[in-house]
């Protein structure tokens, strides 16, 4: 009983430690245009739909026996359609991931280079950093990321406290009681990226014992827990630092930036411009060691890349170049790439899981009326979802975005 109670509170913590990341830094800037309360309603209806989706998946994942992921799920309840599916937008989610780590870090360590050793480095220099500082533990193998993640963690839990006790005195409700509702489509792959933890429910599975009310009250509770926090990370964001005017949101959607880079110009605390930056630090490495990890095994293992001098080579080429052509490409590479990975999350985490939870006969629920109907309100917000991006990337919402920034 003892052994079950604490693999349960290990699987809460590990679908919420995966949820919490440095999407977080990304959702402040991107919802500020619609107000707080409008982005509560994404985030609700996001969090809701990541949460079925993942209901979808563990019934799934029970149905296959032995050990299996993602990919190897959809080849066996899809076919060979799903498995070609699954294996390029896994890969390309990864990719943009990458890439908005990158992005995020770059201002981040220019900013640490000019303020600790008065050296002022070259934008295009920065982007560099993660890579070359951090990328070497991503070969080291997962022992030495486990080792490393578990250190950092650590930190960023006690960050975002620092956060959470000297904010709030800087809120101000004004900020808190504007709302626009007509771009509050643009918000959602940024959003619906925050709430993605279904990559991690194949090793629950096993790990738990195949128990599917479990799996379900772990990724319930994980989830809540994910989305409380971000809830309170866009009160303290949104309540303290305006949209418009000089280092408002506004001005770090327009070049890209994380939330941090607007809240430590204007809340004028010490311990917030410290703790920000740590935040935010903390919240990019572990994102991006933790991907960075997934992203070289799938390249290995898809790829059949032998780990000698040469397959590492090959493997490091394949691993950071792609996101960094990414990031050089876009001057908004953070926000766009995050945008770009909420397609992909539509499709892998949303989309996939209801079109193999279709093909399933228990449980009865997906044969019933209701079931079917569950499902394809999945697959059609999926689909919402692709063709806002798609909108996203014409330029849809310029013109409101545009006029926003005017005012």
């Amino acid at each position: 009983m003892r052994q079950k109670r604490s693999r349960f509170l290990g699987g809460v913590l590990l679908v919420a430690g995966t949820t919490i990341g440095v999407g977080m830094l990304g959702l402040p800037v991107t919802t500020g245009f619609i107000g707080f309360v409008p982005s509560m309603v994404l985030f609700v209806i996001c969090w809701a739909f990541m949460l079925l989706s993942g209901c979808f998946f563990i019934d799934v994942n029970c149905s296959v026996n032995g050990e299996a992921n993602l990919i190897s799920i959809a080849g066996k309840t899809l076919g060979a359609w799903g498995q070609i599916l699954g294996w390029s937008v896994y890969l390309l989610l990864l990719y943009s991931l990458m890439a908005a780590y990158i992005a995020a870090s770059a201002p981040l360590f220019a900013s640490a280079c000019k303020g600790l050793f008065l050296l002022t480095i070259p934008t295009w220099a920065s982007k560099f950093f993660l890579p070359i500082l951090f990328g070497g533990f991503i070969y080291l193998g997962t022992s030495y990321v486990d080792m490393i993640n578990r250190l950092l963690m650590v930190a960023l839990i006690i960050s975002y406290i620092v956060l959470i006790i000297f904010i709030p005195q800087h809120i101000q409700i004004n900020f808190l009681k504007y709302n626009y509702w007509t771009p509050f489509a643009y918000a959602a792959p940024v959003v619906l990226t925050s709430f993605g933890y279904h990559i991690i429910i194949p090793n629950l599975t096993n790990y738990l014992g195949r128990d599917r009310k479990i799996l379900f009250g772990v990724i319930i509770l994980g989830s809540i827990i994910a989305l409380i926090v971000n809830v309170v990370w866009q009160l303290l964001v949104l309540g303290s630092v305006p949209l418009r005017g000089e280092h408002g949101l506004a001005w770090a959607w327009s070049n890209g930036l994380p939330a941090i880079e607007p809240l430590s110009f204007i809340v004028r605390n010490k311990f917030v411009l410290v703790g920000s930056y740590f935040f935010a630090f903390f919240a990019i490495i572990t994102s991006f060691l933790g991907v960075g990890l997934s992203l070289v095994g799938f390249l290995t293992d898809g790829l059949k890349i032998k780990k000698n001098f040469s397959g590492v080579v090959f493997l490091i080429v394949l691993t950071f170049v792609p996101p960094l052509v990414f990031v050089f490409s876009y001057q908004r590479g953070f926000l766009v790439a995050l945008e770009y990975a909420g397609a992909f999350v539509a499709i892998l985490l949303i989309f996939l899981p209801a079109a193999m939870a279709w093909t399933l006969d228990f449980p009865k629920f997906y044969k019933s009326t209701i079931g079917r109907i569950t499902l394809i309100s999945a697959i059609i917000f999926s689909a919402i979802i692709v063709v806002i991006n798609i909108m996203i990337n014409l330029g849809f919402f310029n013109t409101t975005l545009a006029n926003l920034l005017l005012f």
